[in-house]
């Protein structure tokens, strides 16, 4: 099973990765970009075959080492 995990930084939170993009993609000649939030994508292979059982123990994952939640959300998804 594979489990997909995408973390952002929570809205109002500074971006300043986020911003250096923005600004690189303005120097390339790309102007009509008017904001960036840059974050991460984790995805895992587990031996967990059923579905409520791996979204729990990605949940935690999340929760304990994979996502900042004081500044970050994150967001996952199972699939087969």
């Amino acid at each position: 099973m594979k489990a997909k995990v995408h973390v952002t930084l929570k809205q109002g939170v500074l971006d300043p990765q986020g911003k250096a993009v923005q600004h690189a993609l303005e120097a390339l000649g790309f102007g009509g970009v008017e904001g960036v939030r840059q974050g991460k994508f984790i995805e895992l292979e587990l031996a967990e075959t059923d579905a409520g059982k791996a979204q729990t123990e990605v949940e935690a994952m999340c929760k304990k080492l994979l996502a900042n939640t004081v500044i970050e959300d994150y967001r996952v998804e199972i699939a087969d």
